[in-house]
Parts: structure tokens; C-alpha cells; sequence
């Protein structure tokens, strides 16, 4: 692992599992990763490899067994850095639904911060601010639970970015949209992450969510078994199938040509790099 000083998150060798009469049993098993400021990471895995597990230890939901979990220098080990922890580690979940408490949208973001003790008067342009952000200062008065999918993670997301973390966390957060509602919700998270230089670490098993990312990291297992960018990640297209995972569609074209014996010139990750590619055979 490279040190860097600009890294927001550290993992040192964690370990975790849901059942202390069972310590061989682990979910997550010596992972060590750290995560840079304004970095897009992704996390990739079949299910039940650890990742969501790992993205709860990242505030302090879950605490590993052994190893450190450090954000912004401030340690999950000690109880009295878990406020300020939460301050800076944004979590946005799949189910929207299960993170509304308030009548409407407005009173939903404003709960948020009432806990964290923002001032009255400060809370109105917060809450405006992040509603704005997401597309959705026309809805500031919606019942939550009337919006669509795409909608309610978007108001998830602005109830976060109210908060003003430093770190956004998104597990499996477009799992339950369509195809639409996953194409606004990550407009948004690129968005912040490329104009607000918010970190993002996206926990996802739909690939082609991952193809802008600066990072992924693979996990399998429990352990974290391979990172790089994805360029690197997807072109080992036979290793991922091993892991129970797919590629997206521009890389498994190319992994169909190359069976044929056709290379192209350069990897591509898009369908556009492929279509070029393709030209030079003409």
C-alpha cells in the first residue's frame, strides 16, 4: 500500500465478523486500503464478498475486531471521535425509504441537521444549497415517499451533502433504480465529486458505474484482491469471471475479439474506443 499524504481514509488490516462465537468466520479479513481527498473509488464484488460490510466500518457503524479504521485523522476506535467522524463520512444507502423520518422533503434534511446541532438560521440556505445541488428545490415541500426512486435517493444524497461531509459513501445506492434513476443519481455524485472535490466511494455491482472512476478496488472473500484503474481492472476479463463477476459490455467485445485472434490496438473501456479501435481493420 503507497502512502500518501493527501489520503482521508485508512484502512490498516481490518478484520470483522458477525458472529464472536465464530472468530474464524470472517466478513472482511486484513484489508488495507487508503482513500485520497477528491478521489471517485469504487468498490466491486459478487455478494457476500465484504464490501458493504467495509463500507459500514467507514463512520463507525460497524468497529472491525482487530485492525484501524481512520478518517481524517480521527480514529472509529474511540467513542469520542464517532460525532465527528459521522460529520465528515456521508452514507447513502439502497433504500431510500428507510432513511426518511419527516413529513416532507424539507423536514427530512432539517432533521439531519437539527442532530448535529446546525443553527436555525443557518439551516434554511443549507438545506436549499444541497436541495440545489440535487435538482430538487421544487420538491422541498413533497412528501418523501411520493417521489420516485431516482427522486428519493436524490433527496437521500442532499441530506447528506447538508451535513457537509468530506467523504460521500454510496452502498449499492442504485441498486433499486431503473435505468433512468441511476443515470440522475450518478450525474449528481460526479457532479459533487468533479465541482465540490467531495471523495466518493461507491460501492456497486453495476460495472458500468464504474467505468469514470479514478480507482476499483476487487473484493472477494473478504480481502481486498486487486485495485488499479479501469483500464487495468476490466481488460483481465477472465480473472473477474472467476471472481463471479461480469465486465462491461465495451471490454467483453473486446475479450470476444481477442478469443478471435483480433486485437485492437488500444483497450478501451468505452463503446466509442471500441468503434475506433475497429476502424483500423477497414
Amino acid at each position: 500500500m503507497v502512502l500518501d499524504k493527501n489520503t482521508i481514509v485508512r484502512l490498516q488490516d481490518i478484520q470483522f465478523g458477525y458472529d464472536p462465537t465464530s472468530p474464524d468466520e470472517l466478513a472482511v479479513r486484513g484489508v488495507s486500503l487508503e482513500v485520497r481527498e477528491r478521489e471517485f473509488l469504487s468498490i466491486i464484488g459478487h455478494n457476500g464478498s465484504g464490501k458493504s460490510t467495509m463500507a459500514k466500518m467507514l463512520n463507525g457503524l460497524l468497529l472491525p475486531v482487530s485492525g484501524t479504521v481512520n478518517v481524517d485523522g480521527l480514529s472509529t476506535a474511540n467513542e469520542e471521535e464517532l460525532w465527528r467522524i459521522r460529520r465528515r463520512v456521508g452514507m447513502v444507502f439502497q433504500n431510500p425509504d428507510n432513511q426518511f423520518v419527516a413529513p416532507t422533503v424539507e423536514d427530512d434534511i432539517a432533521f439531519g441537521l437539527e442532530n448535529i446541532g446546525v443553527p436555525r438560521e443557518e439551516m434554511e440556505s443549507r438545506i436549499m444549497d444541497a436541495l440545489e445541488k440535487v435538482g430538487m428545490t421544487e420538491f422541498r415541500q413533497a412528501e418523501p415517499h411520493r417521489l420516485s426512486g431516482g427522486q428519493k435517493q436524490r433527496v437521500a444524497i442532499a441530506a447528506m451533502l447538508a451535513i457537509r461531509p468530506k467523504v460521500l459513501v454510496l452502498d449499492e445506492a442504485t441498486a433499486m433504480l431503473d435505468p433512468r434513476g441511476r443515470k440522475e443519481v450518478l450525474e449528481v455524485v460526479k457532479k459533487m465529486n468533479r465541482d465540490a472535490g467531495m471523495t466518493v466511494i461507491q460501492i456497486t455491482h453495476y460495472l458500468e458505474e464504474t467505468l469514470t472512476s479514478d480507482r476499483i478496488v476487487v473484493m472477494d472473500n473478504g480481502q481486498a484482491v486487486g485495485e488499479g484503474s479501469p483500464d487495468v481492472i476490466y481488460k483481465q476479463a477472465d480473472w473477474l469471471r472467476r471472481l463471479g463477476l461480469d465486465v462491461p459490455f465495451a471490454c467483453d467485445v473486446q475479450y470476444r475479439l481477442r478469443q478471435k485472434g483480433i486485437q485492437l490496438p488500444n483497450f478501451s473501456t468505452s463503446a466509442e474506443g471500441v468503434l475506433d479501435g475497429l476502424w483500423t481493420f477497414v
